[in-house]
């Protein structure tokens, strides 16, 4: 699955860059968090509650960041495992530029899930993903952007 997308913030570059590497911001944008603690200098540890269709599962996984290029650009990869819902994991290459006073927030997704969140089909995982990436960069952008 791939996901692509832009989010213009109300902030300068450096304010975003400092806020997409704060745990305590990101947590309180990624829909269904329940912890997110920095376990090394580019490193984290996340539990997020999550229900697609007819499955929930809590899914407990660590999220690396690479190919840091402060302030500008990283890639934030992470892997969680929700026991017999199966698992999901993925790369997010993620892109700031400023523009007027603002920040464009540009993203590219790539991920995957297996077992039983797997056999709910495509359309319904792919529908979900995007509505939860939605979700996590308007809340960024209004948290972010004081709006």
């Amino acid at each position: 699955m791939e996901m692509h997308g832009e989010e213009r913030i109300s902030a300068p570059q450096d304010v975003v860059w400092t806020s997409l590497n704060d745990p305590d911001i990101l947590k309180q944008c990624i829909p269904g968090c329940q912890s997110l603690e920095m376990t090394g200098d580019d490193t984290m540890a996340a539990t997020v509650k999550l229900k697609v269709g007819p499955v929930s599962a809590t899914f407990k996984g660590a999220v690396t960041l690479l190919n840091i290029n402060a302030p500008h650009s990283y890639t934030i990869s992470g892997e969680g495992k929700g026991g017999i819902a199966g698992f999901a994991k993925g790369d997010a290459d993620v892109s700031l530029r400023e523009e007027g006073g603002e920040t464009i927030l540009t993203y590219d997704v790539k991920a995957q899930v297996g077992g039983k969140m797997a056999q709910l089909g495509s359309r319904l995982i792919d529908s979900t993903s995007k509505k939860l990436a939605g979700q996590f960069f308007t809340s960024f952008g209004e948290l972010v952007g004081g709006e």
